[in-house]
């Protein structure tokens, strides 16, 4: 058996690597061997809505309409959203919707 990380969006452990990506065969996914690596050196780690790892600088896709609190505004599903900071917290994404500060849950969240 290999020590390689079952992969992220599906949970098989059929991952394989080449020296910069792992790739898993059964469902086509691939990821950077760096992102877990950082995620370790920062200590903040958030995972998406499919177990992605997400790190700073990352984009992401808002994966549900979301109504933020204290204001009439809603974050549509399919928003982009670019340059995210992972924070400690319930709420463990820091960014910029439209011009707004938010914070929000990665939960919500699929890496772009």
């Amino acid at each position: 058996m290999h020590n390689l990380p079952p992969c992220p969006q599906c949970g098989m452990e059929h991952t394989y690597t080449d020296t910069e990506f792992f790739f898993c065969p059964d469902c086509g996914n691939e990821w950077s061997t760096n992102e877990e690596a950082k995620a370790e050196e920062t200590g903040l780690t958030a995972r998406d809505a499919h177990g992605t790892p997400l790190v700073d600088g990352d984009s992401v896709t808002v994966i549900k309409d979301l109504k933020v609190r204290g204001s009439s505004m809603v974050i549509k599903q399919g928003t982009m959203i670019k340059g995210i900071r992972i924070i400690e917290g319930d709420h463990d994404i820091d960014c910029k919707v439209n011009g707004t500060s938010l914070q929000l849950k990665s939960e919500f969240m699929k890496k772009a």
